[in-house]
């Protein structure tokens, strides 16, 4: 997971603040092209991050995910290099992560595996 500083994590915080919209909206709310909201979006999306919700499937619409909601949590974690960070996102949503040492990530994730 290779999420991009400042901006996917702006992403994430403001759906989680405002809930469900379209890039339209995020991108005016940051301050950032219109057309790079739609390319971290779906970025976002392909992660797990955020999901596109309708009525209509392609309406454009996002909401944060747990997945995104676990990465905006841990987000200090991404820059530790004791830490997956993608495993502790990971264990984190699987209910492995509360209060789980940050460094024993990969741990945790092979744990939720099995």
């Amino acid at each position: 997971m290779e999420l991009v500083e400042p901006t996917d994590f702006e992403i994430l915080r403001y759906l989680a603040e405002k809930g469900r919209n379209n890039a339209v909206n995020v991108a005016v709310a940051l301050d950032r092209d219109r057309g790079y909201m739609n390319t971290r979006l779906g970025t976002l999306a392909d992660y797990g991050c955020v999901r596109r919700v309708g009525p209509a499937e392609n309406s454009g619409l996002y909401e944060i995910t747990g997945m995104g909601e676990a990465a905006l949590e841990h987000r200090d974690a991404r820059h530790d290099p004791d830490t997956d960070f993608e495993a502790l996102v990971e264990a984190s949503v699987a209910g492995d992560g509360a209060g789980a040492d940050p460094g024993d990530a990969e741990t945790g994730a092979d744990d939720a595996a099995e």
